[in-house]
């Protein structure tokens, strides 16, 4: 799966900072959650436990906040390895001036185009379950390593402090 079609298609799915980068001083063992697939089907997050997974979970009313490092990112390979999986889901639950029909059906004809995996969170899970605080009006990288543990996650506008630390957090998974 290429990162530049799931980044691609997180960035453009609505064509229409409070707390940054959290350091982790240690891992913590996290669940694999039951999400939705685009089509509204139950769904776990695929290659849990096969592969580490960078999780770009997107608030659909804010798709282009980190456009510029995701970019960056993509053109310079950083993050992709033999190793990771790269996923997006949709934060449904924090968009309610959009209907989900409507987000559901442009993303899932974003990943008919490019085969990008994009899963849908309907009620916050991911934020709740995983205990990352609100989410909200924030673009979210996540990294799970292939063991289940959270080791990073980012919220909103990436410094380049936050992009350097973010290399460091994700090159061991590689």
């Amino acid at each position: 799966m290429k990162l530049k079609s799931i980044i691609l298609s997180i960035v453009a799915l609505i064509a229409v900072s409070a707390i940054n980068a959290q350091p982790l001083t240690e891992p913590c063992k996290v669940n694999n959650p039951q999400l939705t697939d685009l089509k509204k089907n139950p769904v776990n997050i695929p290659h849990w436990g096969e592969m580490n997974l960078l999780i770009f979970y997107a608030d659909p009313d804010h798709p282009t906040q980190c456009a510029d490092f995701c970019q960056d990112m993509e053109d310079n390979h950083r993050a992709a390895g033999d190793n990771i999986y790269g996923i997006g889901i949709v934060n449904l639950k924090d968009a309610p001036l959009l209907p989900n029909a409507i987000v559901r059906k442009i993303a899932y004809n974003r990943t008919k185009k490019n085969g990008a995996t994009i899963l849908a969170d309907p009620d916050r899970i991911i934020p709740t379950e995983w205990g990352l605080g609100d989410c909200n009006n924030k673009f979210t990288m996540i990294l799970i390593s292939k063991e289940g543990e959270l080791v990073y996650f980012h919220k909103g506008e990436f410094s380049k402090e936050d992009e350097v630390e973010f290399y460091k957090a994700i090159d061991p998974y590689r």
